[in-house]
């Protein structure tokens, strides 16, 4: 399964303001220097990290032992702690930087910060489907469930069908879906990041950036300095257990992870023609698009909407049935991820004046967003499948074949 999923259509273009960190929003211009530090904590419960399982995870899920790369923070992936830095300086745009850190991220005393090597892309048309040919001739369905409990609600599941017809797509009903608004750092020759092809190093198990930190280069402002607390630092890894069949209802639990500020569970599974999406949301529109980091403002309000699962929720259950294929056994390739929602914070220098009528021009402005990630199989017992890699007879699960059904829908959605 890709790492770089994308289940419903993007509905808009995030706005400017959502773009920028929220301290420079309300500056009578905004800093010149911007840092932007993205921390994430991946795991995947009960996969053993050593041994033949685990490099066939790694194939699985692009992982690749060692080769850290910028970006690994964005989608769950291999267990471990990610960083991803990049620095956009205006007074001296990808120029190379050093980030001074603390001892307890344990790499080292400082971080080279580098201009990324120019990428030649294909252009790509926003909204169009990408098939790498003529659709194949075929029908396929979505079924959307949501809500915990193990009985499907009255009104579910929500069905989407598409079908091809010499190259023409038909579709009926509604795919609707919530995204979190893009604000990633925009990247390319003008901006400085970490890691990089000079530094791919992984951020040790058990690492913190909580201490002093301070950025230093040609044309970086002298103040550029901060320190990080533990609210920023990484997240404890989501302690996600399950208990349960997917046929007759499996239930999710998990410990309250450090600094949480919200959860969200979502899975997705091919049953013949259908792909079955399933979210842990009270309401329909809640979809993979949510998997990533958001501002505080929209982790309170989307648990005011019953979006997501307050911090004070330990456990969910899936509808029983759903991911159930032949004979009650889970489907080939069943996937669960979860997000837990950590603080994101906004430093700048000089602080915000109290006094609203006093001007305000920063030099600059720090992000700090955070977030914790599983990702499981379902129905696979890792327990069984440890045992068997300990004595090298562990094999990958069996994945659905490629049918005219599912190149369908991995070309209209790029699942």
């Amino acid at each position: 399964m890709p790492r770089h999923p994308r289940l419903l259509p993007l509905a808009a273009a995030a706005t400017l303001a959502l773009s920028l960190p929220a301290a420079s929003q309300s500056a009578k211009q905004g800093p010149e220097t911007l840092l932007y530090i993205d921390l994430a904590t991946h795991d995947m419960p009960g996969m053993p990290a050593m041994g033949g399982l685990g490099k066939m995870a790694m194939g699985m899920f692009g992982g690749r032992g060692g080769n850290n790369s910028y970006g690994s923070t964005k989608y769950p992936g291999m267990p471990g702690q990610y960083m991803d830095v990049t620095l956009r300086n205006q007074l001296n745009p990808g120029g190379a930087a050093a980030d001074a850190v603390p001892a307890g991220l344990r790499l080292g005393d400082s971080l080279p910060l580098l201009a990324p090597k120019p990428q030649k892309a294909e252009p790509v048309e926003p909204g169009v489907p990408q098939f790498g040919g003529k659709p194949p001739d075929a029908a396929a369905r979505i079924l959307i469930y949501w809500g915990c409990g193990t009985d499907v609600r009255p009104g579910q599941p929500k069905v989407f069908e598409v079908s091809s017809k010499d190259g023409k797509v038909k579709v009926s009903g509604s795919m609707e879906g919530r995204y979190v608004p893009d604000r990633d750092p925009r990247t390319g020759p003008d901006t400085a990041l970490w890691p990089n092809d000079k530094d791919r190093r992984n951020v040790p198990d058990g690492a913190s950036v909580a201490g002093d930190h301070r950025i230093t280069g040609d044309r970086v402002p002298e103040s550029l300095k901060f320190a990080l607390g533990a609210a920023q630092d990484f997240m404890p890894k989501i302690a996600l257990t399950r208990s349960g069949e997917v046929a007759t209802g499996q239930t999710w639990r998990w410990q309250p992870v450090a600094n949480a500020r919200g959860y969200f569970l979502h899975a997705m599974g091919m049953q013949g023609d259908a792909l079955v999406l399933w979210s842990s949301s009270e309401t329909s529109d809640a979809g993979m698009g949510v998997v990533d980091y958001l501002p505080n403002a929209t982790v309170d309000k989307w648990i005011r909407e019953k979006v997501l699962l307050a911090p004070t929720v330990n456990s969910c259950a899936m509808p029983k049935g759903i991911f159930a294929g032949k004979d009650g056994e889970a489907m080939a390739g069943g996937m669960l991820q979860m997000i837990a929602y950590g603080p994101e914070t906004n430093l700048s220098w000089p602080p915000k004046p109290k006094d609203p009528k006093v001007a305000w021009d920063p030099e600059w402005n720090v992000r700090v967003r955070t977030k914790s990630t599983a990702m499981a199989m379902l129905g696979m017992d890792f327990g069984a499948m440890q045992r068997g890699d300990a004595d090298g007879e562990a094999e990958a699960p069996a994945q659905p074949q490629d049918k005219p059904a599912k190149k369908l829908l991995k070309g209209l959605l790029g699942f």
